[in-house]
C-alpha cells in the first residue's frame, strides 16, 4: 500500500513533497524498477525456452526491445544464469533490493565458476548486498570467489588478461571514446602516472577542468608529446607468506581489489618496486604500524591511516587513498589534534562535501567508524575494513 501512492505522480503532487517523501519516492521508484526488470529476465529465459535456436532469440530480443546485438547478448545470458545459477540474486530483485545492473556485475564475476561454487556465491551474497550500490556488490562478489576458490585465481586471471583490447566508441559532436582493457597493475600505473602529472599542472590549468587537463596529459603522452613525466606508483598490500612464495594468499592492490600472488609477486620482481614494512594484529587484521625507517613521524602517521583506510571512506567511493585527503575530523583552528584517531581519508570531492549544507560526518574515535549524514536525515556508517582476514586461531598466531 505504502508504494502505491507512487505509482502516478502529477507534476503538482510532487511539488508537494518534502525532502523525506522526495528520497522516499525516489527509493521506492527504485523498487519498482527493479521488479519490473526481474519480471524482464523472467520473460526473456521463457523466450529462450520456447525457441531452439539461442542465436534468433537474440537477434528477436534485439529486434523487440530496440537493442543492439551485443547488449541483447548481454541480456539473454544474464536472464539464464539468474534463472538457473543465481536464484538468490534473482529473489533480491523481485523484492526489489537489487538492480539489473548490480545482477549484471554479479553475473559477470561470477563467470568463469563452475555451477556449485556460484551456488555457494549467491547464497553468501544474500545478507551482504543490502544497501550496497553495483561497484561494492561487484566487490563483494569478487572477494566471494576468491574465498570460495582461492585455487583457481591463477586460472581466472590468466583467461581475464587474454580478453585484453582496446576500442573506439564514436560519440557525437566530434568527440570519441577510447576504452582500454588492461591488466589491473598496467591500467592503475597508467592512471597513477597521468593524474600525478595532472595535479603538477592544477595551479596553471587556466579555465580546464582536473577532468580535461588528465584527458590531455593522457593523449599527450600516448602521441609522445610529453618527455620527462615523473614515475607512477601503484599500492599492493601483500603479507609476507605470500611475497616469500610460501602460499598464495590474494594480494590487494589499492583501490580495485584482491590479485593472485603471483601477479604481486611479479609487481614486487620489479627494478623500481619499493617494500614497506606493515606490521598487522593477528587477531583482527587490522593494521598497527607500518616502517619508520623511511619518514619523519608526521609522514609516517599519514603512511599509516593511508594503509588503514585504502580508499576514501565515503559509501561507494574506491578511490585510492594515496590519490585522497587526509581529513581531520576536528578541524585543528577548533582543537582537534593529528593523530590516527582524529585522521580518515576522503577523496577531494567528499572532503568538500563534509561542509556543504545539511552533511553531517561523526568519526568514531575509539572504532574508526564514520558515520555520514545526509540532508535528508538517513545515515551510512562506513569502518576500516581489515588489511587480512582475522587468523582463525588468534591465540595461537
Amino acid at each position: 500500500m505504502r508504494q502505491s501512492k507512487f505509482f502516478s505522480l502529477s507534476p503538482a503532487v510532487v511539488g508537494r513533497f518534502d525532502d523525506s517523501s522526495v528520497v522516499e519516492a525516489l527509493c521506492t521508484a527504485r523498487r519498482l524498477s527493479a521488479q519490473l526488470e526481474a519480471i524482464e529476465l523472467r520473460v526473456v529465459h521463457r523466450l529462450t525456452e520456447l525457441r531452439s535456436d539461442l542465436r534468433s532469440v537474440v537477434d528477436e530480443v534485439a529486434l523487440e526491445l530496440c537493442l543492439s546485438k551485443r547488449a541483447a547478448e548481454d541480456l539473454v545470458r544474464l536472464a539464464r544464469d539468474v534463472m538457473n545459477r543465481l536464484p538468490n540474486v534473482l529473489g533480491a530483485m523481485e523484492a526489489g533490493t537489487l538492480s539489473r545492473l548490480s545482477a549484471a556485475k554479479i553475473s559477470d564475476v561470477v563467470a568463469p565458476l563452475p555451477d556449485e561454487l556460484v551456488s555457494e556465491v549467491d547464497v553468501a551474497l544474500v545478507d551482504r548486498i543490502t544497501d550496497k550500490n553495483a561497484g561494492q556488490i561487484r566487490r563483494i562478489t569478487r572477494d566471494l570467489v576468491h574465498k570460495v576458490d582461492p585455487e583457481g585465481a591463477e586460472a581466472r586471471a590468466r583467461a581475464r588478461r587474454s580478453e585484453r583490447r582496446i576500442e573506439i566508441r564514436h560519440r557525437e559532436d566530434a568527440m570519441a571514446q577510447l576504452l582500454a582493457v588492461l591488466p589491473v597493475e598496467v591500467a592503475s600505473t597508467i592512471y597513477a602516472r597521468v593524474n600525478r602529472i595532472a595535479r603538477t599542472m592544477r595551479s596553471r590549468k587556466g579555465k580546464r577542468t582536473a577532468d580535461q587537463i588528465r584527458a590531455d596529459v593522457f593523449a599527450e603522452l600516448l602521441l609522445g608529446e610529453r618527455t620527462g613525466a615523473p614515475r607512477a606508483e601503484v599500492f599492493i598490500h601483500v603479507a609476507a607468506d605470500a611475497a616469500l612464495g610460501i602460499t598464495d594468499r590474494a594480494a590487494e592492490l589499492v583501490g580495485h581489489g584482491p590479485i593472485p600472488a603471483s601477479v604481486a609477486r611479479d609487481i614486487m620482481k620489479q627494478p623500481n618496486s619499493v617494500w614497506r614494512k606493515v606490521i598487522t594484529d593477528p587477531g583482527s587484521g587490522a593494521p598497527l604500524d607500518v616502517g619508520r625507517s623511511r619518514y619523519r613521524p608526521p609522514a609516517h602517521l599519514a603512511d599509516y591511516v593511508r594503509v588503514r583506510d585504502r580508499v576514501c571512506r565515503m559509501p561507494g567511493c574506491h578511490h585510492p587513498a594515496q590519490c585522497a585527503d587526509l581529513d581531520h575530523h576536528r578541524a585543528r583552528a577548533k582543537g582537534g589534534d593529528t593523530s590516527c584517531q582524529n585522521l580518515c581519508v576522503l577523496c577531494r570531492s567528499h572532503h568538500r562535501l563534509k561542509d556543504a549544507p545539511g552533511w553531517k560526518f561523526d568519526l568514531d574515535r575509539e572504532t574508526g567508524e564514520l558515520t555520514i549524514t545526509t540532508p535528508a536525515d538517513r545515515t551510512r556508517t562506513t569502518k576500516p575494513t581489515p588489511l587480512f582476514p582475522p587468523a582463525e586461531h588468534a591465540d595461537a598466531a
